[in-house]
């Protein structure tokens, strides 16, 4: 099953991604005829995007500079990667929290973890699974904001035994983790936002299968000349 696909900036709808998928199956058509055949004959229609409220970061124990710049470009996978918690619910209202990291190389998701706190330890934990799938490399650049789980003592000083470098969006500037805010918003509007969890096994199980299924191996991706994350060479 394909999931809902949603309008792209700009107000275009994701008719371009439906042909990208229909043309991985054997089946080619123009953006133009899937219009015609998903609009007109089956009245089908795109989720649309909500609109994004930003946080701000906590209390900074360190800062560190922005090394980015907003330049989202990578050589090679494992160079620069990106991070952030973002909000979950449960059925009953209880909210819980992901941490993810993507690779701005191709922007496949590193690592993808849940938890009921937003904390430095489930960032360290995310950060640790990602590390172990990349073998450990040295000198990668971690970007992130401000936030209090970032900047805390005992982050630092894990990005520090791990030869990982660290790098910070300027305070309140969401544009400067811009590839970050945008998976979330797909996972929201693509997954989150179109079913209802009655367990953290079935929230955490949903948002594990969406990145690592869906996202990274099937999904055409627009960085990527509409080839999922994980197909590029």
């Amino acid at each position: 099953m394909i999931p809902a696909l949603y309008h792209e900036a700009g107000g275009k709808p994701g008719y371009r991604m439906m042909a990208s998928l229909l043309a991985m199956r054997g089946v080619r058509l123009s953006p133009a005829t899937v219009y015609k055949y998903m609009n007109r004959e089956l009245g089908l229609r795109s989720v649309t995007r909500r609109k994004y409220r930003y946080r701000k970061g906590g209390a900074p124990h360190k800062v560190f500079p922005n090394l980015l710049e907003q330049d989202f470009r990578a050589e090679a996978r494992n160079r620069k990667w990106c991070t952030d918690f973002t909000y979950l619910f449960l059925d009953n209202g209880a909210k819980r929290y992901n941490c993810t990291i993507i690779d701005l190389y191709d922007r496949r998701v590193v690592a993808s973890k849940c938890g009921s706190r937003m904390t430095a330890a489930l960032a360290i934990e995310a950060l640790t699974a990602a590390l172990d799938a990349a073998e450990h490399p040295e000198g990668i650049i971690l970007h992130s904001d401000q936030g209090s789980q970032y900047t805390s003592k005992t982050f630092v000083e894990f990005c520090g035994q791990n030869g990982v470098i660290q790098s910070m969006s300027r305070a309140g500037c969401p544009y400067d983790n811009a590839p970050m805010e945008r998976y979330f918003n797909t996972l929201k509007v693509e997954e989150v936002y179109l079913h209802r969890y009655r367990t953290e096994e079935e929230l955490y199980s949903s948002i594990c299968q969406f990145a690592f299924g869906w996202y990274n191996n099937l999904r055409p991706h627009s960085h990527n000349g509409n080839i999922p994350p994980c197909k590029v060479a």
